[in-house]
């Protein structure tokens, strides 16, 4: 991002206009202003022409999410604002009223719970941690549509310290916008693919995006996808409990191992308890060195991949 860009993102009372607010647009007039509070600052921006959008027009029921294929000029953009305290149905409410005050129609209107939660929030377009963060029990969604200005919708949601929004505006008139005949659809990682039905199905999970150097055993600062989603799962099933096994490679003694990979799997418990307060009833720890290994440790590659923690349940009802 630029210096110009960023100095107009932290400046009091920030208001952009959707058709340049990317700073990859060419011109042209612009649609409706919305206003984002102070101090945020934009982590993401693209633009694709052409490009297609399915844009959530429902809440997930039945399996499916209810969407409509808009064609044309697609912008994604993402902004963090730290220390804001705003709940997301705050965060969204001056965009959405911009947006009804601009001749546009609301389509979609919802909490978390009611937008159909993890599944709602895995068969969208969401932007991947740093550039947004959703908490699967806290995030609010807006989707809208206008004769001559296309569509948007706007995503809010927020962790312990700031807020996040992710705007989409896609297509150029009604005219472009035609019902999927599918619903969208959900790319295959574990986090993506359903913790909850890996966990249902196969009574375990690998969370393939906790990655681990040879000894270390720091998650670092960021979210993860895999235990936000472990943590809407635990929510969901207060009777359940999961425990977190960690894993290494063979490099060193069995001892040794042992525990760097039950530290590991604390590190998950740490991340639920401090993050989402999941009761700690519901989570444990245990570590099995190298004793459960998934490739081969003759390899980089495969001492990589051992190096690893797994969700087990292990609730029997």
């Amino acid at each position: 991002m630029t210096s110009t860009t960023r100095k107009r993102a932290e400046a009091l009372g920030l208001t952009l206009c959707l058709a340049l607010s990317l700073a990859l647009a060419a011109g042209g007039a612009c649609a409706a202003e919305l206003s984002l509070p102070p101090g945020a600052q934009q982590s993401f921006g693209t633009l694709q022409s052409p490009g297609a959008y399915a844009m959530p027009v429902g809440p997930w029921q039945n399996g499916t999410l209810p969407v409509e294929r808009v064609e044309g000029r697609v912008e994604v953009a993402a902004w963090h604002i730290p220390g804001n305290a705003d709940t997301p149905f705050q965060l969204a409410k001056p965009m959405r009223d911009a947006l009804v005050a601009d001749g546009f129609d609301i389509l979609l209107d919802c909490r978390a719970r009611a937008c159909g939660g993890f599944d709602f929030r895995f068969a969208t377009l969401v932007l991947p941690a740093p550039e947004m963060f959703v908490d699967l029990t806290d995030f609010h969604f807006v989707s809208a549509i206008s004769d001559d200005q296309g569509a948007v919708s706007i995503l809010t949601s927020r962790d312990a310290r700031s807020g996040y929004v992710q705007i989409i505006r896609a297509g150029g008139s009604v005219a472009s916008i035609r019902p999927s005949a599918k619903p969208a659809s959900v790319a295959p990682t574990a986090e993506v693919q359903g913790v909850s039905e890996q966990l249902d199905t196969r009574g375990h999970v690998i969370l393939d995006d906790l990655v681990f150097r040879t000894g270390s055993t720091a998650l670092g600062d960021g979210r993860f996808a895999s235990l936000d989603a472990i943590a809407a799962y635990l929510a969901q099933n207060p009777s359940r409990t999961i425990l977190f096994v960690g894993h290494t490679d063979a490099t060193g003694s069995l001892e040794a191992n042992r525990g760097v990979s039950l530290r590991r799997a604390q590190a998950a418990v740490t991340y639920l308890r401090e993050r989402h307060d999941t009761p700690a009833r519901q989570i444990g720890a245990q570590g099995a060195g190298y004793l459960a290994p998934v490739a081969s440790n003759l390899t980089p590659e495969g001492r990589e991949a051992n190096r690893r923690v797994e969700a087990v349940l292990i609730s029997t009802e």
